[in-house]
């Protein structure tokens, strides 16, 4: 499963565990029981110290687990479904289906995580406080106390950490929510978010270099570490939204091809199979029948299966057709990301675009939405490549197409007319 193992389900959400989590559980738990060795906090009892590195560390990521939790329940109270809270290496995730409808409700869901951060650092503080009290030459009390301290002390740094104002961390959502609001758009506020995301991805760069110069210490190996990390997603963000933009943007009567043919409406069955069917090189011809200048519908070549042979010779293509008006279509200035919603909904390969005169412009498959959009964004994505996805009618594993376009839905309603018939 991508290298990660469900180990159960909170509040409906399922809960996973990423691969890389148990090298930084193992990571967390050394650094932790050296700690506590060298503060003489256990005395001559390593294991005790072990054990407590290793409690510790969990509580690290039960405090990242709140965390995420927190993001969850803000989503599931604005009716947002979860898909699952995952931790790794840098923390957790929360798989939230889709963007709020609002940015009052994005910013909400942002904050909520470094909130409970800071609300659990904030009641584990005023918990220590409260055992100051108890007798100080108690080695399991001041044991208890400083792991109370500590965990404070992560949920106090992980809150901080998170509202720094740059994508993928929260202040970055936060920042987006803030000029969606500010500027009515959605797609500026991440574009802001993220090239502050890639800013302050430098910056932890080149602290860490710097660090390291200085020092001669590889201990800011790992700020550089999660500046790469912070870079490399606020990246991501920003490609995905260019994306969408393009999904938004781009229109049927920019992408659809001719690609298909027009026939006689007066053919028997058995004349269109030996002048067509028969003759033509390739497969998943798309035709269509017209007669008087008019056309008279779409032909789908299984429902000549479902007449007798002997019949072929009286029934004509105009007895069989299906009428433009019952046949999956959208017209010409539908957006991409409506195409791409209701190509998925049907079994057809391709979509038939309608004039405004209720005529046939064109047709549309997936090797055309992604030959569209690879000439939008200058993709190196190869005609064979087009071909095989025109003849398989499935979008490749490296363009997620139909989950892109499902984050949409919101921001199509919103500012988008469905024009589809």
């Amino acid at each position: 499963m991508d290298g990660k193992w469900q180990i159960g389900c909170l509040l409906g959400i399922p809960l996973y565990l990423d691969s890389s989590w148990f090298f930084i559980l193992g990571l967390v738990t050394l650094v932790n029981s050296q700690e506590i060795t060298q503060l003489n906090l256990v005395g001559n009892l390593s294991w005790l110290a072990w054990v407590a590195g290793l409690i510790l560390a969990l509580f690290l990521f039960i405090s990242v687990l709140l965390h995420e939790l927190g993001h969850s329940l803000v989503a599931l109270s604005q009716g947002i479904s979860v898909n699952s809270i995952t931790l790794f290496l840098f923390g957790g995730v929360a798989a939230i289906e889709k963007e709020s409808e609002n940015p009052t409700g994005a910013f909400w869901v942002a904050i909520a995580g470094p909130l409970v951060s800071l609300g659990l650092s904030l009641c584990l503080f005023t918990l220590s406080s409260s055992l100051r009290s108890l007798n100080s030459s108690d080695t399991m009390g001041n044991l208890i106390r400083y792991m109370i301290e500590d965990t404070a002390r992560i949920n106090l740094v992980l809150g901080i950490f998170n509202l720094i104002p740059g994508l993928p961390l929260d202040g970055g959502q936060v920042l987006k929510a803030i000029v969606w609001k500010l500027k009515g758009d959605r797609f500026t506020g991440v574009r802001w978010a993220a090239a502050s995301g890639q800013l302050i991805g430098w910056l932890g760069i080149s602290f860490g270099l710097l660090l390291i110069l200085l020092t001669g210490s590889f201990s800011g190996l790992w700020i550089v570490f999660i500046g790469w990390f912070v870079r490399r997603n606020a990246e991501n963000y920003q490609r995905i939204t260019e994306l969408q933009e393009s999904l938004l943007t781009i229109k049927a009567a920019e992408i659809m091809t001719r690609e298909f043919r027009v026939v006689n409406a007066h053919l028997t069955l058995i004349q269109f199979a030996q002048d067509y069917l028969l003759s033509e090189l390739h497969d998943h011809i798309v035709y269509f029948a017209a007669s008087e200048g008019r056309y008279r519908g779409l032909i789908v070549i299984e429902d000549l299966q479902k007449i007798e042979r002997s019949q072929w010779d009286r029934v004509t293509v105009w007895d069989i057709v299906h009428p433009l008006h019952t046949i999956p279509s959208v017209v010409e200035k539908t957006p991409v990301v409506t195409i791409i919603e209701k190509l998925e909904a049907i079994q057809d390969r391709s979509l038939t675009v309608l004039s405004p005169a209720g005529a046939v412009a064109g047709i549309i498959d997936r090797g055309d939405i992604v030959k569209a959009i690879a000439t939008y964004h200058q993709l190196p994505i190869a005609d064979s490549e087009i071909k095989r996805i025109k003849e398989e009618g499935t979008y490749p594993n490296y363009l997620q197409l139909p989950a892109i376009a499902k984050t949409l839905e919101d921001v199509e309603a919103d500012g988008q007319e469905k024009l589809y018939p």
